[in-house]
């Protein structure tokens, strides 16, 4: 009696599912890791919708702010788009010929915005510096370029109908269309915390809050998810043309740089709403805030503390930290008007001026505070009653005189 099974027989999984359903694993993990992705970008939406609508009620719109609303409408958009592409069953192979280059030229091109808004952000934290501007201009231009170039070694991932429709590089070179990218992310990072570290020296702080007032936790995170995308592409050696990994970094490279979009901080976003500026925009203001509070201390009549961006080489005399108070009522003296108007220049405070300023509002506080006491109110009073009469009395002698 033979009780073998002859499975010979029986049907496989492939030829009961459809095509659609049926996927490798390279495809399999393509397709969840987009699901994580897409997941979270909609949770990062809802999120900001609030702090969208705040920054939506400012009256002015600079740059940052129209790049900041460009990539909220550009991300969800771009994600639903691939997203049919990828699960429409109904998508067959000729309309995935036409569309196969869409992914990688929106990318290139949020890709461009996102690092348009690193060279603001670093060249206004370092005070509109011409030599960080042409640095990181250059690396902004060098990005474009490759990434331009690269869009033309894509091919379309040959697929089964239903299966979806995937754009993937032709070689492993093109993985230069990343590193374009974190190239100029990495220059960023370093400016940064060039930066931040150098506003220790002048008034020391804890490096929590250091990372919380500058920010730093964005840079680290866009440069840090930048190297881990270009280590699975360069380093990591592929299984073959169907390994799951790089099957996920090439169709998805784009889902790590959608934090340069996210380019707030709780605090930064405190900040800005009470004085109704974009958070990208506080580093052009820090000097504004120090005047603000030297105002108050000298008016207590207390000695006014170094301030991080005026006093840098403030000994020297030579550097000149842009102030803009432009649009800004402030009291100077009892007089509404900004530094413009105080010495001259757009925008311009030297910081010996500043200190000079400083001073001199100090005195006239200290003055103001010294008349409030009663013996000189007396004074006072006294002094302007023989004022007065002296001035009633008849001049040229008087009655007697004629």
């Amino acid at each position: 009696m033979d009780n073998s099974t002859n499975n010979s027989t029986s049907p496989s999984l492939s030829d009961i599912l459809p095509s659609s359903l049926d996927l490798p694993a390279h495809l399999s993990a393509q397709k969840y890791f987009f699901v994580c992705t897409l997941t979270v970008a909609a949770w990062d939406t809802l999120v900001l919708t609030p702090r969208t609508w705040r920054i939506v009620r400012t009256r002015e719109w600079p740059l940052l702010k129209i790049l900041f609303f460009v990539l909220r409408v550009w991300m969800p958009v771009e994600f639903a788009i691939a997203g049919v592409a990828f699960f429409d069953t109904k998508w067959s192979l000729e309309q995935c010929s036409h569309f196969w280059l869409f992914e990688p030229i929106c990318t290139a091109m949020m890709l461009a915005i996102c690092s348009l808004v690193h060279v603001i952000r670093i060249y206004a934290i370092y005070q509109k510096n011409r030599t960080i501007l042409h640095t990181m201009g250059g690396l902004l231009a060098f990005q474009v370029v490759i990434t331009a170039i690269c869009c033309g070694f894509y091919r379309m991932t040959p697929l089964l109908d239903g299966q979806g429709c995937i754009a993937e590089p032709k070689a492993s070179w093109v993985g230069i269309y990343w590193l374009s990218a974190t190239l100029l992310y990495t220059v960023s990072f370093v400016l940064a915390l060039n930066r931040s570290f150098r506003s220790l020296k002048v008034k020391p702080l804890g490096l929590w809050k250091l990372i919380l007032r500058d920010g730093l936790n964005l840079y680290t995170s866009v440069w840090a998810v930048n190297m881990v995308n270009l280590f699975f592409w360069f380093i990591i050696t592929p299984t073959g043309p169907e390994d799951p990994v790089r099957t996920i970094v090439t169709s998805h490279g784009r889902s790590p740089h959608r934090l340069d979009d996210d380019a707030h901080h709780p605090r930064r976003t405190r900040l800005a709403r009470q004085r109704r500026l974009l958070p990208t925009e506080r580093p052009l203001h820090l000097a504004h805030l120090a005047l603000r509070r030297h105002d108050a201390r000298a008016l207590r009549g207390a000695r006014p503390p170094a301030n991080p961006v005026l006093s840098l080489n403030a000994s020297t005399g030579a550097a000149a930290f842009p102030v803009p108070l432009a649009g800004a009522k402030q009291d100077w003296d009892d007089k509404s008007g900004s530094v413009r108007e105080i010495d001259g220049k757009d925008g311009m405070l030297d910081g010996k001026d500043a200190i000079d300023i400083f001073r001199s509002r100090t005195r006239r506080a200290r003055r103001t505070s010294a008349c409030t006491s009663p013996s000189t109110r007396r004074r006072t009073l006294t002094t302007g009653s023989a004022t007065r009469r002296s001035e009633r009395a008849p001049r040229g002698g008087g009655e007697n005189g004629h």
